[in-house]
């Protein structure tokens, strides 16, 4: 086997590495890309890399039967939530049921995924996280665990759920249960130990890392913003603008209308329910009856949601995020030893002009400090 999928289109899965028989893939980590290396003395040309592959091989989606709106009907955690705290009712119902539950957290430096059927466990999973995530490990986990005969809810990004659905097979998918997140696309982790590191911050020794609350958009390092309240730093700004992700996101199949989980999840910006808004508000898509299931397993606070709204509002149901005409500058500079915000100030310079504007404004007493906004 030569290669896996196309030149730069890696979404960094990791599928492949845990489908290998003989340990012959690893996923390079570039800043720009990954991409899959295989160590041709060891490859036995099985393909079982490019089954699993969701780049080559992409599972078919299904358009939402139903479109939600709520919130965790448990106030206490839906206000420590990013959003509406969904995502966290669905955990805790599928616990309560004897499942297995597969999501992303952020433990001794790295996001990584861990395996949960106890509740009060649960809440290590909290917090969107404005990075990829690495589930290697974690597919041959699921998949021995459903052979034993045990059900699995599995929660992450729309590739990986579509590589899982590869993994498993179609035989033991009916005691999988899937949530994706509506996925703008996500940079590659050593763009955030860079910056970190270039603000004085060791990503090994972090206990906690916050990327949102709510509407506030500011990274936060053991409940510390890194720059001042109500200031975007440089990473969530180049976040923002969608300057930093990997290739593959720019192009990303997932990215559309017709869904490849049993539920999504996303923000229900735009919501009719302004008073409720800033307690958060979630956007629920729920594509079949084990969607429905878990649903119902979450006991949330739900309602209807006007769907031209939401559409307009999470632009990656029509289509992928669009790759700036500044990235390849930014790249550029980060190549030749640039920092971070000094990349993102010479990519973004009227966006970098507007927070070092509130920055000032706010040390001189002339604007309130609180959190940043995604505008």
């Amino acid at each position: 086997m030569q290669s896996i999928c196309e030149d730069k289109m890696c979404a960094g899965c990791m599928a492949c590495v845990d489908a290998c028989p003989k340990d012959a893939i690893a996923v390079l980590e570039r800043l720009e890309y990954y991409t899959p290396s295989i160590d041709q003395s060891k490859c036995i040309d099985c393909g079982r890399c490019t089954a699993v592959c969701q780049q080559c091989n992409p599972p078919q989606g299904s358009k939402p039967s139903k479109w939600l709106q709520g919130w965790d009907s448990n106030s206490e955690s839906r206000g420590t939530s990013s959003s509406g705290g969904l995502a966290a009712a669905i955990i805790r119902g599928f616990i309560s049921a004897e499942g297995v539950v597969c999501s992303c957290c952020f433990r001794d430096g790295q996001f990584g995924f861990e395996f949960s059927s106890s509740i009060a466990d649960a809440v290590k999973y909290k917090g969107s996280k404005y990075v990829k995530s690495n589930p290697i490990g974690s597919y041959a986990r699921i998949k021995k665990l459903l052979v034993e005969g045990k059900e699995v809810l599995f929660v992450g990004l729309p590739c990986q759920v579509a590589s899982l659905k590869n993994f498993v097979g179609n035989k033991l998918l009916s005691n999988l249960y899937t949530v994706d997140l509506i996925c703008h696309g996500t940079p590659s982790p050593a763009i955030l130990r860079q910056f970190l590191s270039e603000n004085g911050i060791d990503m090994n020794q972090l206990e906690s890392i916050e990327f949102r609350s709510k509407g506030s958009f500011q990274l936060r390092e053991n409940e510390r913003t890194i720059d001042l309240p109500g200031v975007l730093d440089g990473y969530t700004v180049a976040f923002l603008a969608g300057l930093d992700y990997t290739e593959n996101c720019y192009h990303c199949r997932y990215a559309s209308i017709e869904r490849v989980s049993d539920v999504t999840l996303g923000d229900s910006w735009g919501t009719n329910l302004t008073e409720e808004m800033r307690r958060g508000v979630s956007l629920v898509l729920i594509q079949n009856q084990k969607g429905q299931r878990l649903i119902d397993l979450a006991g949330a606070e739900l309602m209807t949601v006007d769907i031209e709204t939401a559409i307009k509002n999470n632009g990656q149901l029509r289509s992928p995020s669009e790759k700036p005409s500044a990235r390849a500058r930014f790249f550029e500079d980060l190549s030749c030893g640039r920092s971070i915000t000094d990349a993102v100030r010479r990519s973004l310079p009227k966006r970098y002009f507007k927070q070092s504007l509130k920055r000032l404004l706010i040390r001189i007493g002339l604007l309130k400090r609180g959190g940043g906004v995604r505008n």
